[in-house]
C-alpha cells in the first residue's frame, strides 16, 4: 500500500482557499531568517477522493471494536455510544477555547464539577481531580500525592508494594515516581498473600498499589484486613481503577479502605480507547490526602456559579498538565453516567460479571482440558486461563491460538499476562456483548482446537487472512522505522 506521499501529482489540490482580504505581513517580520525553511515542505499533493480512500483503506487494515468482538483482558474494550460523540461535538463543548475565562466557561466548569461529584460518589471518596491524562498518569499522581503526604510528616519511605496480580503499568509507575518496587505474592486462592504482606509492610513502605478485582479477575475478600495491615504500617492504600468496570455502583473502593483511586474514563465510562482518545485518568482521594491535590481546583461559589480557585493550596503537588484535563473525555464520561444513573451503572457491572462467568463456563465445556482456569473461582469482569496443557498436548502455544483467532474475525484476548500464569490468556467480554457473540467466539475456539488435533501447523503459521502476517514485534520495538524514505530523500 502506498503512503500518502506517494499518491497524487504536482499541483493537485483537495481545497483551494479563496483570496484573503487581510493585508499580508512580510515573512521577514513574522519569522526570523534563521528559523525559515530553505526549501518548501514536501507535502502530499492529492485530491479529496484520494485522501478519503487512503485513510479509509488504512482503517480497514486495523481490527477495531466497531468491526468485531474485542475480549482484551484488563483493557475493557466496551462499546462507545454514538450519542456521547454527538454530545461531545456540540459547539459549546467542541469549540470552547481552553484559555477562555471562567466567567465565559460556566457550562464547562459545571460539567466538570458534576463529573467530579459523580466520580467521588462512585469511588466512595470525597475529593476529585480531573487533571491526569491517562490511567498511568493517574497512578503517577497518586504516588506523588503519597510522597507529599509522607514528607509533610518528615518520613522518607522508599518502597511501594505491588502484588503479582498488579495492573501492568504499576511497576513502571513506581519506578518513574522514584520508588523501589517490592513484589507481594499471591495466595492459593488468587488474592494477596497476607503473610507475605505482613512481612513486607514496614516503616519503609509508602504505599500498596492494588486493584480489586485483580488482574486474574478475582475479588479479594480479605480487602479489609489488607487495608488494616497497610494503614497499620503508616502507608497509603492505592486503588488502580483498571478493573472498576466490575464493581461500579455495586461496591466502592473508599468503603474498602482505599485512600486514592484512579479512574480510566476510556475503560469504565466509554470514552474511546487508544487512537480514539485522548485518554483521561481522574483521581479521587480521602480527606487526609486532599491538601496535596493538584492546583488549580474548580470551586463552586455560594451563588452556585463556578471558578478556578485563584489561591490554590500551599501543600499541593502543583499542576500535572496544561489546563484542567482532556475536556472532551469528560463530556463523554458524564453523558454515560447521566444516561445510566446509579442503577444503570450497577447493572452494567453486573452484566459484565455475568458475561465473563458465562464465557468462562462455556469455554470450560469445550476446552476445559486444553485451557483450564488459572484459579477455579467465580470471577469478576474477566478471567484467566492457562494454555500450558494445550501447548503440551497439541503443540500450539497461546500466541498461536491468538493469531488464529484473527482469521476467525475475533481480536484475541490478552496473552502472557498476568505473568504468574503459564501461557496465560486473559479474557474480558464486557457488558456490551450479546450471548450470541459469546457463543460464536466459543465455537471459534473449539474449531481452532479441533483443527490443531489434525494439523497444528495451521495455527503455528497463522494469521492467514490479515493484511500482514506475523511481525517481528521485538525487532519493531528495538529498531522502529517511523518514516519511509522515498527515492528523493535517499
Amino acid at each position: 500500500m502506498k503512503t500518502i506521499f506517494e499518491r497524487g501529482a504536482a499541483g493537485r489540490r483537495a481545497f483551494v482557499a479563496p483570496p484573503t482580504e487581510v493585508p499580508e505581513t512580510p515573512l521577514a517580520e513574522l519569522i526570523p531568517e534563521a528559523a525559515r525553511r530553505r526549501t518548501p515542505p514536501r507535502l502530499p499533493q492529492v485530491s479529496e477522493p484520494e485522501i478519503v480512500r487512503h485513510y479509509v483503506n488504512l482503517s480497514k487494515r486495523n481490527f477495531d471494536l466497531d468491526s468485531g468482538f474485542y475480549p482484551l483482558g484488563s483493557c475493557t474494550m466496551k462499546h462507545n455510544p454514538r450519542l456521547h460523540e454527538r454530545v461531545a461535538a456540540l459547539p459549546g463543548n467542541a469549540k470552547l477555547h481552553p484559555l477562555q475565562e471562567p466567567e465565559a466557561s460556566q457550562g464547562a466548569l459545571e460539567l466538570m464539577w458534576n463529573l467530579g461529584e459523580a466520580l467521588a460518589e462512585i469511588a466512595g471518596l470525597p475529593h476529585v481531580s480531573l487533571q491526569p491524562s491517562a490511567g498511568s498518569h493517574g497512578e503517577l499522581a497518586g504516588l506523588l500525592l503519597t510522597r507529599a503526604y509522607h514528607e509533610e510528616r518528615g518520613e522518607r519511605r522508599p518502597k511501594v508494594l505491588t502484588p503479582d496480580t498488579a495492573h501492568g503499568t504499576n511497576p513502571a509507575t513506581v519506578t518513574m515516581a522514584g520508588y523501589e518496587v517490592v513484589k507481594v505474592g499471591t495466595s492459593a486462592e488468587g488474592g494477596v498473600d497476607l503473610d507475605d504482606l505482613r512481612a513486607k509492610a514496614d516503616a519503609e513502605v509508602a504505599c500498596l498499589m492494588l486493584t480489586n478485582p485483580n488482574t486474574l479477575g478475582l475479588f479479594d475478600p480479605n480487602i479489609e484486613e489488607i487495608a488494616a495491615i497497610v494503614h497499620g504500617a503508616g502507608a497509603t492504600l492505592y486503588y488502580d481503577g483498571a478493573n472498576l468496570n466490575a464493581v461500579m455502583g455495586v461496591t466502592r473502593p473508599g468503603d474498602m479502605g482505599f485512600d486514592i483511586v484512579h479512574f480510566n474514563l476510556h475503560k469504565t465510562f466509554t470514552q474511546p480507547h487508544g487512537g480514539g482518545g485522548p485518554g483521561s485518568g481522574p483521581i479521587a482521594v480521602s480527606e487526609r490526602i486532599r491538601p496535596y491535590l493538584m492546583n488549580p481546583r474548580i470551586r463552586r461559589r455560594e451563588d452556585g456559579t463556578f471558578d478556578l480557585d485563584p489561591e490554590g493550596y500551599e501543600k499541593s503537588i502543583g499542576r500535572l498538565r496544561g489546563y484542567q484535563g482532556n475536556y472532551g473525555t469528560f463530556v463523554r464520561a458524564y453523558a454515560y453516567i447521566c444516561s445510566l444513573g446509579g442503577d444503570g451503572l450497577a447493572e452494567a457491572s453486573e452484566t459484565a460479571v455475568l458475561n465473563a462467568n458465562y464465557l468462562k463456563a462455556r469455554l470450560a465445556e469445550v476446552a476445559g482440558e486444553r485451557l483450564p482456569a488459572a484459579y477455579e473461582r467465580i470471577c469478576g469482569h474477566e478471567f484467566c486461563l492457562s494454555g500450558a496443557p494445550m501447548k503440551r498436548a497439541l503443540g500450539i502455544a497461546t500466541l498461536d491460538l491468538a493469531k488464529r483467532l484473527l482469521d476467525h474475525g475475533y481480536h484475541p484476548p490478552t496473552v502472557y499476562f498476568p505473568l504468574l500464569v503459564e501461557e496465560a490468556l486473559l479474557f474480558e467480554p464486557t457488558e456490551t456483548e450479546t450471548k450470541e457473540t459469546l457463543d460464536a467466539f466459543v465455537a471459534a475456539i473449539a474449531a481452532i482446537l479441533a483443527e490443531a488435533e489434525e494439523d497444528p501447523e495451521i495455527a503455528r503459521t497463522a494469521p492467514h487472512t490479515t493484511p500482514v502476517r506475523r511481525l517481528d514485534e521485538a525487532g519493531a520495538a528495538r529498531r522502529p522505522v517511523i518514516r519511509q524514505l522515498l527515492e528523493e530523500d535517499q
